[in-house]
C-alpha cells in the first residue's frame, strides 16, 4: 500500500547499510520524512542524495550525542512518529570460554544499551507530538535471540534481552496511556551486504551460501525489502493494537525441529 506512512516522521538507527539502509529507503518510499544515524559518512551522503533523508552522525551508545539527534528531529519536523532501533554489532564475539571482556562490553553497549537509549529518546519525542503522545517503536532483534549461537555468546544474549526490553517498554507506555507502541522483529539470515561479503569471502562461497540457505526450511535467504515490509506495517496505522509483540521473519527457521 503506497503512501502508508504519509505525514509521518521516522528515525532509523544504524541506517547506513543493510536492513537499516533498506528501512530508510522504504520509509521514504512510503511517504515518511526520515532522520537516520550511523558512522559511515560517505554511505550516508549517497543515501541522503537518493532519498532526501537527513543524516546525523551518531553512535547509539553515545549518551550525550542523543541530544543532537533529538534536536535535529524537533527543529526540522517538530514531531516523531516512528523509531526503528536497528543499530547492532557482533564484532569480536566468541564462545563463553574465549570471549574477550572488552568485546562483550562493547556489543552490550551497542546492541542493548543503545536500544534502550533509542527507546528513551523516542518516547521523549513522541510525548511532545502536537496532537498528544503517539508513535511506534520497532526494535530489530534476531532469530539468535530465540536460538542461541555458541560462537556468538554476546550477540545471542543481547538479542534475547531485547525481547524483554520490548515488553517492558510496551507495558510502560500502555500503563501511562501514552499511545506509544513497542514491538520487535526477529529476522533470520537476510541477504545484506555483510552476509554477501561473508559468503564471497568464504573458502567455498557456494558451500557457504548453501549452508546459510539451509538454515531456513524455505531454502533461501531473506531479502532486506521483505523485512522492511514488516517494519512498515508495524510503523503504520494498520497495526494500532499491536504492542509488546514479537514477529519472526526467518523463513520458518525457528518454527520447529527440522526434519522431524
Amino acid at each position: 500500500m503506497a503512501g502508508q506512512l504519509d505525514g509521518k516522521v521516522a528515525l532509523v538507527t544504524g541506517g547506513t547499510n543493510g536492513i537499516g539502509e533498506a528501512a530508510v529507503r522504504g520509509f521514504v518510499k512510503e511517504g515518511a520524512k526520515v532522520v537516520f544515524t550511523g558512522s559511515n559518512q560517505s554511505a550516508a551522503d549517497a543515501i541522503c542524495a537518493d532519498t532526501g533523508a537527513i543524516f546525523v552522525a551518531h553512535r547509539v551508545q553515545d549518551v550525550e550525542g542523543w541530544a543532537r539527534v533529538e534536536e535535529t528531529i524537533t527543529n526540522t519536523f517538530g514531531r516523531l512518529d516512528i523509531a526503528f532501533g536497528n543499530a547492532g554489532v557482533h564484532t569480536g564475539d566468541s564462545d563463553i570460554e574465549t570471549v574477550d571482556v572488552e568485546a562483550w562490553k562493547n556489543i552490550i553497549d551497542v546492541n542493548l544499551t543503545g536500544s534502550m537509549l533509542t527507546c528513551q529518546a523516542a518516547i521523549r519525542l513522541m510525548k511532545k507530538n502536537p496532537e498528544g503522545p503517539s508513535g511506534s517503536i520497532i526494535l530489530n532483534g534476531s532469530m539468535n535471540g530465540i536460538l542461541a549461537l555458541a560462537g556468538d555468546v554476546t550477540y545471542s544474549t543481547t538479542k534475547g534481552a531485547l525481547r524483554l526490553l520490548t515488553r517492558s517498554v510496551a507495558l510502560h507506555c500502555a500503563g501511562k496511556k501514552l499511545n506509544i507502541r513497542c514491538n520487535i522483529i526477529n529476522p533470520g539470515v537476510i541477504e545484506t551486504p555483510l552476509i554477501l561479503g561473508a559468503i564471497s569471502g568464504a573458502p567455498d562461497p557456494a558451500a557457504a551460501r548453501q549452508l546459510l540457505e539451509g538454515l531456513s526450511p524455505m531454502g533461501r535467504l531473506g531479502k532486506p525489502e521483505e523485512v522492511v515490509g514488516l517494519v512498515n506495517f508495524l510503523a503504520s496505522d494498520a497495526s494500532p493494537f499491536m504492542s509488546g509483540s514479537e514477529i519472526s521473519i526467518d523463513g520458518a527457521s525457528t518454527a520447529g525441529l527440522p526434519g522431524v
